[in-house]
């Protein structure tokens, strides 16, 4: 029973949540609506280089992040990070990294990213939360079907802990706006 409802947890926060999603949630009038508008997702500044009016160099966009690498390393290093934000419980990179899936959840009426990870986190165990802290991923046993799309099965995830398909899932993560973000 507890792996369904970590399960329905997890689908729902992983459909696409991130700082901007994040924000929103806090600030929102308890009566509105907390879903960024197309024309406010549109606004988001990009990730892409551009060229500063006051100094003619390229920066690399907010914060000066670089375009993560379109890689299978690429996207193991960012599944990764999901991992270890996980057993830190730390809910604003996870709904960052799970952006495009928290999205789809909400969607379907699973709540925002935020309160819905804080509910994940209530059901991982401390032993769980430990082993994800350092977690890795085994690259042999992950599947890229496109130079855009990787598969991360439960199985690839190595750990101090076991973790099954019902307690931490197998996710997609996909090369969107020059970073790998879960998609499902």
């Amino acid at each position: 029973m507890m792996g369904v409802a970590v399960s329905a947890c997890v689908a729902m926060v992983a459909c696409g949540c991130g700082p901007d999603t994040v924000k929103e949630d806090r600030d929102a009038e308890p009566s509105q609506p907390s879903q960024p508008s197309a024309s406010a997702r549109a606004e988001e500044p990009s990730a892409t280089p551009s060229v500063s009016a006051r100094t003619g160099k390229r920066s690399a966009g907010p914060a000066g992040k670089q375009p993560a690498p379109r890689t299978k390393e690429g996207a193991i290093q960012r599944y990764e990070q999901y991992l270890h934000a996980l057993g830190r419980e730390d809910i604003d990179t996870v709904c960052e990294v799970a952006r495009p899936a928290a999205k789809k959840a909400q969607d379907q009426g699973l709540g925002p990213c935020t309160p819905t990870y804080a509910a994940v986190l209530q059901m991982i165990t401390p032993v769980q939360k430990k082993a994800l802290k350092t977690a890795t991923v085994d690259s042999q046993r992950i599947a890229v079907r496109t130079p855009d799309k990787v598969e991360m099965p439960v199985e690839a995830v190595r750990a101090s802990a076991t973790f099954s398909e019902s307690d931490l899932g197998s996710y997609t993560l996909e090369y969107l706006n020059n970073d790998w973000y879960i998609t499902d």
